[in-house]
């Protein structure tokens, strides 16, 4: 604040604002109700709600106004935006601050990958704080880019907008010890601990919460939610593009418990982004479901703003930063007017704010693989019963399946009829040849192939397909074209999209991004893919192993549970069974 007892004198109206919105109905956050009054704007921050004369003066005719929304996990670089673009997608919607974890990037360039993030939204409108990645990578189960250790993140932990550790999807290592695990949460100096354990329940999530961990994302059931509050972890209540939670949660908030309670999307895609909107889309699905509005918007703004200390941040009042959203009216939850810190940022949709990203050259050229071959994609089992990954609509977990698969010469073989497709997850950062080869069970492809390089949490090169050989045109596509996702059929590319910042984010606006996606997508379910599958988020998570039951990477296939690799045959004796 440049002058404070200035501001003090504006605050009491005894000198003009620099800015007045005229005429609101202003969300008093602390007592859930609207009142009538002008909101004084002073240096970026709100000086006061009540009567007031500014020197620019803007009425609002009773439109409503709240603090701008606080997304309070998610990884921008899912959204295959860079920040800038990202920001010019979000801040129309009416997110003004997110907490980043930039797991994605770090898993494919480490350190360098997440100061290219930090540096990436330092001088953009929109507030960036980060949580540093706490698993890179996520399991030993895969090859990442990079291994990140406590020693390597300790020096970024007392930067200003580092706000702790992100998601710690290490669960084992919490409940058994694991020496790096804690030298990792010793380095936050009592910044947050955000959690990631699908599943964990009893006295193994109390062991969990025992070593610091504070919140969690990955609730799916009204138990799952219930259980974490229980614990004292704060519930983070996700609804992604991929990962579709929220109206399943609801009802485990109660007036009781609704503080300890905030709202994240994870990953979104650029499509749902523009269509639907962000942290709004889930104002909106809550309150069309009951919650009350009072109760939705402060899990959108002052609950994610207390959980993470951001002491100026989800309140309109004196000394608050001036983030503010004007709505016509509470139905749509689209804003007419988005302010950040006092300045007109979007209006009607549209960012008001251009610039030019980050350079990325130092991101790019990230996709090293090695000579593809079919032989890369033989599934041996030679006696036809398979351990197969069963896929869920609309969720990211997946279930184990045993089944009897068609073979030739002792491998399985792609069978659309029985929608049992060929997987295969290849080594992308260090060309060590590496090959995962597995099944899956209910995506729908009846033709062609689709391939990659966002690939959960590695980030490793994921194709799957009817035919082998249109499974390595679409990955060599991927190599040609520096890391994206791509269709291939009758060994033809349909199509593709380059991602050439570390394999994971375009360098085009979000409207293009989307559109070059959804012609991709339709692609994809032209080929068969089911409409309850978004196909490319679908394959992103089929290597993720740190979430239940059966997920495919480099090394080989894993059953989550056991925290350990099977083979695909059901019968060998190696298997989990």
């Amino acid at each position: 604040m440049k002058d404070l007892k200035r501001f003090v004198r504006v605050a009491q109206g005894l000198e003009p604002a620099e800015l007045v919105l005229k005429h609101g109905r202003v969300f008093q956050t602390f007592m859930g109700q609207f009142v009538h009054g002008d909101i004084a704007v002073q240096d970026g921050y709100v000086a006061g709600v009540g009567t007031y004369t500014g020197k620019s003066e803007i009425d609002l005719a009773g439109r409503f106004v709240t603090p701008g929304f606080i997304d309070g996990h998610v990884h921008i670089e899912s959204s295959m935006l860079s920040p800038l673009e990202f920001a010019r997608a979000v801040l129309p919607a009416g997110t003004t601050t997110v907490v980043a974890d930039p797991h994605e990037i770090a898993n494919v360039a480490g350190i360098k990958g997440i100061q290219y993030m930090m540096q990436a939204s330092e001088n953009i409108p929109l507030d960036v704080y980060f949580m540093l990645s706490s698993c890179v990578p996520a399991t030993s189960l895969e090859d990442a880019g990079a291994v990140l250790t406590a020693k390597d993140l300790a020096p970024l932990m007392p930067d200003r907008r580092v706000l702790g550790l992100a998601e710690l999807m290490n669960v084992p290592g919490v409940l058994c010890g694991d020496d790096e695990v804690y030298a990792k949460l010793a380095i936050t100096g009592g910044k947050r601990v955000d959690g990631h354990a699908p599943g964990l329940s009893g006295l193994a999530l109390m062991g969990y919460a025992a070593a610091g961990v504070s919140s969690d994302h990955e609730c799916v059931t009204i138990e799952d939610a219930r259980e974490r509050l229980g614990a004292g972890m704060f519930l983070m209540l996700r609804e992604g593009s991929a990962a579709h939670n929220l109206s399943a949660l609801l009802p485990a908030v109660t007036a009781e418990n609704a503080q300890f309670c905030c709202f994240v999307t994870d990953d979104r895609h650029p499509a749902d982004l523009l269509s639907e909107g962000h942290i709004n889309h889930m104002v909106r699905i809550a309150v069309a479901e009951g919650v009350p509005v009072a109760r939705a918007l402060q899990m959108a703004t002052i609950n994610t703003a207390r959980y993470f200390g951001l002491k100026e941040l989800g309140v309109i009042a004196p000394h608050y930063k001036a983030d503010l959203l004007v709505f016509d009216d509470l139905r749509e939850w689209k804003p007419c007017r988005v302010f950040k810190e006092g300045r007109a940022i979007a209006e009607n949709g549209k960012a008001l704010f251009s610039g030019e990203g980050l350079a990325s050259e130092s991101m790019e050229h990230t996709v090293h693989v090695a000579n593809l071959c079919e032989a890369d994609l033989h599934v041996p089992v030679p006696t036809g019963q398979a351990n197969v990954i069963g896929l869920v609509p609309y969720q990211i977990v997946t279930k184990k399946l045993q089944l009897k698969v068609r073979t030739e010469n002792g491998g399985a073989v792609s069978q659309p009829e029985q929608d049992i497709l060929k997987a295969a997850v290849f080594e992308r950062h260090h060309a060590t040849g590496l090959v995962g080869t597995g099944l899956v069970q209910g995506f729908g492809l009846q033709k062609g192939a689709l391939a990659s390089t966002v690939a959960h949490d590695s980030h490793n090169l994921i194709t799957i397909g009817v035919s082998d050989a249109d499974m390595l045109c679409a990955a060599q596509e991927l190599r040609r074209i520096g890391g994206g996702i791509a269709v291939a059929l009758d060994g033809r590319v349909l199509g593709s999209l380059a991602l050439p910042i570390a394999g994971l984010m375009s360098k085009l606006g979000a409207a293009e991004v989307a559109a070059e996606v959804a012609r991709l997508v339709e692609l994809a379910h032209g080929l068969g893919v089911r409409d309850c599958y978004d196909p490319f988020l679908t394959l992103a998570f089929l290597s993720l192993p740190v979430i239940p039951e059966l997920k495919l990477t480099d090394r080989g296939l894993v059953d989550v549970a056991a925290f350990r690799f099977i083979t695909v045959s059901a019968d060998d004796r190696n298997d989990a069974e």
